[in-house]
């Protein structure tokens, strides 16, 4: 028999790698590390539990004192024992919503721009990092910024707002410096890259081919990005718009060297304003000889934070269920 009639020989196959048991240093290593992550998750809770006590305790001789009168009383005046913080509980809300209101339509722009090949693949990853950059400013330093770049930018066309749009709630003050729009301005733009970062996450989880069936049936790039894109991820985006809520919440410096610390409650945009975090900054330092009012202010304190503990929940809830669906797309 030639060679040419001779049956082909099968190829030995190659035989599987043999799986061994781990070792007992593997099982050792392993209990550990499983433990150690077990054990920070619930350390992060007993934190969070242990915040709330103490500042509760400490809170509560206003507490009993005043019980919810506080919150809507609007006179802080230490040398009287009156303690009303309505004003500043309105001026944190006031302000945060503005500023979400303006880095929101920011960060989802730039979202975009960065997810949907606008730009090459080089600059998209510069233009990320530098968005992602303006989270390690100091607060203090966007206060700065604030007091010498956009205050003096903003007094021009504010005045002509109310010179012109007086009669209009948002533009029925004059413009004299520190006040509720360089705050809100500000503070967009120290919340632009928690909502970009987020949402840019909501739009890439986006599952491909609803693209491409859109793009297939005829649509535009921009016709997909708004009919299909951002309803798909709208759910991602609206957590990340509640999480950046949070984060402007908080926010200390830049607000009390901004907002004006004048508790007054007003629709106006130009007027000025107080907010809870710097209620606390300013006049934490002064109080500690006066017990009453440390407890008046550790009462205000447990309020920012149980609106901030709310805010960020829910956010996180929302991002959670966000992702879910989007998995079930895939």
């Amino acid at each position: 028999m030639s060679d040419a009639t001779k049956p082909a020989q099968p190829i030995p196959a190659v035989p599987p790698a043999r799986s061994r048991p781990p070792t007992p240093a593997e099982r050792a290593w392993d209990n550990f590390f499983r433990r150690l992550t077990w054990g920070t998750a619930w350390l992060s809770v007993g934190l969070l539990v242990f915040f709330v006590l103490e500042i509760g305790s400490r809170a509560m001789p206003a507490v009993r004192e005043h019980g919810t009168g506080m919150l809507t009383s609007t006179e802080w005046a230490p040398s009287e024992q009156e303690y009303g913080i309505l004003p500043h509980i309105w001026g944190t809300l006031y302000s945060s919503l503005l500023g979400l209101f303006i880095g929101s339509i920011l960060g989802i722009a730039v979202a975009i721009f960065i997810t949907e090949d606008f730009l090459p693949s080089k600059w998209r990853t510069v233009l990320k990092n530098i968005v992602e950059l303006l989270a390690a400013i100091p607060s203090v330093i966007y206060g700065l910024w604030g007091i010498y770049v956009v205050i003096p930018a903003l007094k021009g066309p504010a005045n002509w707002l109310h010179h012109n749009f007086g009669w209009f709630p948002l533009f029925s003050t004059s413009f004299g410096g520190p006040g509720m729009l360089p705050a809100a301005l500000v503070l967009a733009i120290m919340v632009l890259p928690t909502v970009t970062a987020l949402s840019r996450d909501a739009i890439a989880n986006v599952p491909p081919r609803l693209r491409e069936g859109a793009i297939g049936l005829g649509a535009t790039r921009w016709e997909t990005i708004l009919k299909i894109t951002l309803p798909t991820a709208s759910a991602g985006i609206f957590g990340a718009i509640i999480l950046a809520f949070g984060r402007a919440l908080g926010e200390t410096m830049a607000l009390a060297m901004l907002v004006g610390n004048r508790p007054d409650i007003s629709w106006s945009i130009l007027a000025p304003g107080h907010t809870l975090a710097a209620l606390l900054a300013n006049n934490f330092r002064e109080a500690v000889t006066d017990p009453p009012q440390v407890s008046a202010l550790m009462y205000a304190a447990l309020v920012l934070m149980l609106i901030t503990l709310i805010v960020n929940i829910l956010g996180s809830l929302v991002i959670w269920r966000a992702s879910s669906k989007l998995k079930g797309l895939r």
